[in-house]
């Protein structure tokens, strides 16, 4: 859609709410191109001594991300924000009070907002819902299947296990949807179903929650969000946010794998392969596709809601920077033990130039320390060792080998030339810092690789709105 001239100076704010990091962008709403951007990381892990599968975040943290940020955009181009969009981390679950969620302040001649008597978020990382807790739980109407980690799974567990912790709320939603009931002041959640999708239990040819079935087991569907269109308006500022107007348009939060996509795919050509904590492989499918009327939960493959009713196919990998970064912290853990204090960067600088120098590798390494949802009792292994493979170069090549081979393994190579995908997109913040990770993903998928400059998910919510306008 052609932009008015009335917008000619006016911005369209985006802002990727991430499992390690918030990353906003301010995106001209004519030229279409990005001004400013601001990231920071969150630090938001919270260590649970009660369960070591629980993996939390605290949203104060990740709030406190988000306002650094808004700080670090210039505050007269904040004044002519058009538009605000919002995508982040799917399926964890975060739960709040209606109308209690934060409080509003005003500090410097700016206003912000404080969370208050608000759950911690349960991120998609969470391993509390096992595979036989999950195999008593009702089969979901839906395409997709349920696995840990997921919203609706996430609510299961605390139903059975500690039923009181939900008896203190009765709003629920991803972090990226609380952000925007806090902004436009909503009684409820307003969740699209891209989201709802990643929470299980959602069927998205009805665009319905699967409540029937839900209610037979005193599942309680009154935390169940209302659901709204991708790409649609959940409401309008409550009050000048950061020098933001009053009364600015938030759109409903979107995925933040969808909006990846949708800032790089040009044509159905394309594949996108983002890699930030975790990692995905996905193309577009036809327009005319269905997805199949019950889950697989064998398939590599899943097919995520886009948006008008179209979806993407999408081997989604638990393993990818965090992989990584797993592997940089255990390096620093050994070294401490040496009495040697190596920062995680130099670490993860001289892992890149190490493996720089080895360019093969016969070291193999399966890097699935967390599973993946289609197999999760899987393990992660190193084999073929030899006394002349040990160096940290070898190492090195065969753990980012191993990040990609994996992904390769989930979607082959001539599923996506079957699918007529002609070039991969690389995206996400792991890929683009990491030569040896380019390297390759052009080794194993001999594909043309294209690596964006603007190409994640702050861009691409900013400019899903931008076409709004």
């Amino acid at each position: 859609m052609a932009t008015s001239p009335s917008y000619s100076a006016g911005f369209v704010l985006g802002m990727d709410l991430g499992t390690t990091s918030v990353k906003v962008v301010l995106l001209d709403a004519q030229s279409k191109t990005v001004t400013d951007c601001a990231s920071f990381p969150t630090n938001s892990d919270i260590t649970c001594t009660q369960d070591t599968h629980a993996k939390e975040q605290d949203p104060v943290l990740i709030i406190a991300a988000l306002d650094r940020c808004m700080d670090a955009l210039p505050k007269d181009k904040l004044q002519k924000v058009l538009r605000i969009g919002i995508c982040g981390q799917m399926h964890g679950i975060l739960l709040w009070k209606s109308n209690a969620g934060c409080e509003w302040l005003k500090t410097d001649a700016v206003t912000r907002y404080i969370p208050k008597g608000i759950s911690q978020l349960i991120t998609w990382q969470d391993g509390r819902c096992s595979k036989s807790f999950l195999s008593f739980l009702p089969l979901p109407d839906s395409h997709m299947s349920v696995a840990t980690g997921f919203g609706c799974a996430t609510i299961f567990w605390y139903k059975i296990n500690r039923p009181q912790f939900l008896s203190g709320f009765n709003v629920a939603g991803t972090i990226q949807d609380y952000v925007v009931s806090m902004l436009c002041n909503l009684d409820n959640c307003v969740m699209t179903a891209q989201n709802a999708a990643s929470w299980g239990y959602f069927n998205t040819t009805t665009n319905q929650w699967n409540e029937n079935i839900l209610q037979t087991t005193g599942f309680p569907v009154h935390l169940l969000p209302a659901v709204v269109k991708s790409g649609a308006v959940a409401g309008h500022t409550c009050s000048e946010w950061f020098g933001i107007p009053p009364k600015t348009p938030v759109g409903a939060a979107l995925g933040d794998l969808q909006c990846s996509v949708y800032s790089c795919m040009i044509d159905t050509g394309d594949a996108v392969l983002n890699m930030s904590t975790s990692a995905q492989l996905t193309f577009a499918m036809p327009a005319e596709f269905c997805p199949p009327s019950s889950p697989d939960p064998l398939s590599s493959v899943a097919y995520f809601p886009y948006f008008n009713g179209s979806h993407l196919a999408v081997a989604a990998s638990l393993n990818g920077g965090n992989a990584m970064a797993t592997f940089v912290r255990m390096l620093g853990s050994w070294m401490k033990e040496f009495g040697l204090e190596v920062s995680e960067s130099t670490i993860y600088s001289q892992l890149i130039q190490s493996a720089l120098t080895q360019p093969k590798t016969d070291l193999v390494v399966s890097p699935t320390l967390l599973g993946e949802r289609h197999d999760p009792t899987a393990l992660a292994s190193v084999c073929q060792i030899s006394p002349n493979n040990l160096s940290l170069g070898h190492v090195t090549r065969a753990v980012c080998r191993g990040i990609i081979q994996n992904l390769a393994n989930m979607m082959p190579l001539q599923s996506l030339q079957a699918a007529g995908v002609k070039r991969i997109i690389g995206s996400g913040s792991a890929l683009s810092c990491n030569t040896v990770l380019q390297q390759e993903v052009e080794a194993v998928f001999p594909l043309p690789v294209v690596y964006g400059k603007d190409v994640d998910s702050a861009v691409g919510v900013a400019m899903v709105f931008n076409d709004q306008i």
